[in-house]
């Protein structure tokens, strides 16, 4: 089987290692795979997967168009025909789409092909931007308007960032390109997210949930790993947040503002801050750079006592995952995939922005450690592992499972 998957990034950036890591799985069990993209370089190991769409001057002239005219998934005419003419000669059998905004490919051309391509088409949706007029991950600000029609967008000012607001207009023309499209199904990471758009004009297509994963076989618990010892943090109990880039959707000022809340006998731990945001410091808070490491990661989560998602927008999120390969205990806001992603080891789930309650749950479960002197354990390893999540993409584009 021939099988073509589009991404914004191949490779890189969670989207981009997923698709390659399906490409990789599909390769070991004979298939024929490409993976077209628009983004960056691909890594040298997925070169021989890799079809590059649009060119770096191209890229900016649609990321300036979706700038000034709210125009996102609308630029790279040029670019994308030339695509479909080289989607035609290599004729896959099955195409496979994820993240189809990011000022790479034009919507309106790929899905007039796809159309009338008489091709299997599976899409793997990892947010809300396929069907609303703007925002990728309109969660943020509870903003429900998707449902009918948008329209003063509430987050316009949120990527894809724009001057002014077509929200409206363009919740239209993706219903009209996006509906009606032969042979397609659709696919999510979250139930939370089938849900959303179950309730979409996207709901005639079938719509399948395959989790995310993680390899746990390096983010997995380990003891003694001088984390505590490093940081002056033996005595401490840590609360730890964990993001490849901080900022207010990912809850950023409410770690801080929790921080001042609690009692020195706990730390709140950020990884993955920018020097630009640790330029202040604060009591009970301590704001660590990202680490390229995962073993160094592993070590990071092992040694804290529970980890706290204060995010206002995520689908799925993977640092749940992480948490859990790592037996601690979450507490997160009720945002999302959250709570979903959290499973068995959610400790408790509080509403978006209610500080006081996040606050509580950290006291409640640091009086039940100091009682019980035990690291619970919360894993079931099949339910998190990347391996089971990319086998069930394998059968789902061979057979047609979920």
């Amino acid at each position: 089987m021939k099988i073509l998957l589009i991404n914004v990034t191949c490779g890189n950036g969670s989207t981009g290692k997923i698709c390659a890591d399906i490409a990789e799985a599909l390769d070991m069990h004979g298939h024929e795979v490409k993976i077209a993209y628009g983004r960056g370089n691909a890594p040298g190991q997925y070169k021989k997967y890799a079809v590059k769409i649009d060119s770096d001057t191209e890229v900016k002239i649609h990321a300036l168009r979706s700038r000034l005219f709210d125009g996102c998934g609308f630029g790279s005419t040029r670019a994308t025909r030339l695509f479909i003419e080289w989607v035609k000669q290599y004729d896959p059998d099955l195409i496979h789409l994820h993240n189809l905004h990011g000022y790479y490919i034009n919507i309106e051309i790929l899905f007039n092909y796809l159309r009338d391509s008489g091709k299997r088409i599976m899409w793997t949706m990892h947010d809300c931007w396929a069907f609303t007029g703007h925002s990728a991950l309109c969660d943020a600000d509870g903003c429900e308007k998707w449902e009918k029609g948008c329209g003063e967008c509430p987050q316009k000012n949120t990527y894809p960032c724009s001057i002014i607001d077509r929200s409206k207009k363009n919740w239209k023309r993706k219903r009209s390109i996006f509906t009606d499209i032969p042979n397609m199904e659709i696919v999510t990471p979250s139930q939370w997210l089938s849900n959303c758009v179950s309730r979409s004009f996207l709901r005639k297509y079938p719509i399948g949930v395959i989790n995310n994963g993680i390899d746990t076989n390096i983010i997995k618990y380990r003891e003694g790993n001088g984390f505590r010892r490093k940081y002056n943090l033996d005595k401490k109990f840590i609360v730890l947040g964990v993001a490849s880039s901080w900022g207010k959707e990912k809850g950023f000022y409410d770690y801080i503002s929790l921080s001042r809340r609690l009692d020195h006998s706990i730390v709140v731990v950020l990884i993955g801050v920018s020097n630009r945001l640790k330029t202040t410091e604060y009591a009970n808070l301590l704001m660590l750079g990202k680490t390229d490491s995962a073993a160094e990661l592993a070590n990071i989560y092992s040694a804290a006592d529970v980890f706290l998602n204060l995010t206002y927008c995520d689908t799925f999120p993977t640092v749940n995952l992480e948490a859990r390969a790592c037996r601690l205990p979450i507490i997160t806001y009720d945002t999302g995939g959250s709570v979903e992603a959290s499973g068995d080891a959610l400790y408790a789930s509080v509403p978006k922005g209610d500080l006081n309650s996040a606050c509580n749950c950290i006291y409640r479960l640091k009086k039940y450690n100091e009682f019980n002197k035990v690291r619970a354990v919360y894993i079931d390893k099949d339910t998190i592992d990347k391996k089971t999540s990319i086998n069930r993409y394998v059968r789902k584009i061979e057979y047609g499972e979920n």
